[in-house]
């Protein structure tokens, strides 16, 4: 199973991208618990807490397609890292100056969160630079997608280890730090240098104008809306069974299982379109998401979440496929940063329906989300499946020509020779 990681962490640049590009998106992934924490330290509510953090989701949701564009346009290096340090200077103004005035505190964390950089979607254009084979690159992004449950796991476990040694506002000084080193060893590598966007034809939407996208897109939004869901839901079970610790093992299981699904997926090569391999997987995730209502005893519930998350990673990875055959040439940064932020606002929506339909049902309701969200994912796959069984004609993933770093990227791989 390890050997087609092995292989992809053994080419060149290979580990240094992936590595800068998850210690880059750090402050991201640990943002909403960071800014709890030091909120709460500051002597703010939980209401005030929870108010920041949802103003960096939503300013990061509108700047990851934007800064992806300027990407595709201008390049890595000249976007990124300058997007790294406004970032990390904006928090680091907050994390100095304190909620207090409350306005000044709402703009330098929103102004975090939109320039934080798009290295997530950075990354995954330039995987075609770094493999050679196109096997090899759908298999970078299962091991994309793994990387990101190991992140979410350890990005937590990081601002306690902070916050232990210091306190809250070195948690967020130290994360955007990192941030900035991260973004750095990604941008002044050589594929990041090299690499160029396809040409691409100018039209205001962008990557949205290919129909394919849209459809993916909407399907995924309600992909969020079951993991964002799912995580109230396991709130509201944990208060009735242990409190804070019963909640931690619901949501490392949920991670664990979609570790070993992401890494079981990524290990073979699959055959056929994935568009009709995403309909399969997203039925297996609603499906795993079901028996959630039993809500059993601690130890039977805890393996069932680990059920609940095995098809997830998957889903992600195989939507990473679907995204590089219908982004029009010219936009697959911004292609796959819609991805992220659409992800990322379904999330947001599955927390505010769970809210009430738990305080109005319990848990038992609460779980009852996602897999509802799962069939309509499922619902609008299946309703959309004739565009997406036509990827755009031209649409490219990017590649750098490592032997002249001055010349710009051609095609290497093109929609329509993929199966």
């Amino acid at each position: 199973m390890a050997t087609g990681y092995l292989e992809i962490l053994r080419a060149r640049h290979a580990l240094r991208l992936l590595t800068g590009t998850l210690v880059g998106r750090l402050p991201n992934a640990t943002a909403a618990i960071a800014l709890v924490l030091f909120v709460r330290a500051q002597g703010g509510t939980y209401s005030l807490a929870g108010a920041l953090a949802a103003v960096y989701g939503v300013a990061n949701a509108v700047g990851q397609p934007v800064l992806g564009r300027l990407v595709d346009l201008y390049g890595q290096p000249r976007v990124q890292l300058p997007a790294a340090v406004l970032a990390a200077l904006a928090m680091s103004v907050f994390a100095l100056s304190g909620t207090d005035p409350l306005p000044f505190a709402y703009a330098a964390v929103a102004a975090s969160g939109l320039f934080t950089p798009p290295l997530e979607g950075g990354l995954r254009a330039l995987w075609p630079s770094v493999l050679r084979r196109e096997e090899q690159v759908h298999v970078a992004y299962a091991m994309d997608a793994v990387a990101q449950e190991i992140m979410f796991t350890v990005g937590p476990l990081l601002v306690t280890l902070c916050v232990s040694l210091w306190d809250e506002r070195a948690a967020l000084l130290v994360l955007s730090a990192l941030g900035v080193l991260g973004a750095l060893s990604v941008v002044v590598s050589a594929p990041s240098r090299a690499w160029r966007s396809a040409p691409r034809e100018a039209h205001w939407l962008g990557a949205l104008r290919s129909p394919g996208l849209l459809a993916l897109l909407a399907a995924f939004l309600f992909v969020g809306i079951a993991l964002g869901s799912i995580t109230v839901a396991s709130v509201s079970y944990a208060d009735g069974h242990g409190g804070d610790a019963v909640y931690g093992w619901l949501m490392t299981g949920l991670g664990l299982g979609a570790l070993a699904g992401g890494a079981v997926y990524g290990a073979r090569r699959w055959a056929g379109a994935p568009e009709r391999r995403l309909r399969v997987l997203v039925a297996l995730l609603a499906v795993c998401y079901l028996p959630l209502l039993l809500t059993p005893g601690v130890v039977a519930m805890v393996a069932l979440s680990v059920v609940s998350g095995v098809f997830l990673a998957p889903c992600i990875a195989c939507a990473f496929i679907i995204v590089d055959r219908h982004a029009p040439a010219g936009t697959v940064t911004e292609a796959f940063s819609w991805l992220v932020t659409t992800f990322t606002v379904g999330a947001s929506v599955g927390t505010g329906l769970a809210g009430p339909v738990v305080e109005a049902g319990g848990a038992v309701w609460g779980f009852a989300l996602p897999g509802a969200a799962g069939v309509v994912s499922l619902l609008v796959l299946l309703a959309t499946g004739r565009v997406l069984a036509a990827p755009v004609r031209g649409a490219v993933v990017a590649a750098s020509s490592e032997t002249d770093p001055n010349r710009a990227a051609e095609p290497r791989f093109s929609a329509g020779d993929r199966a």
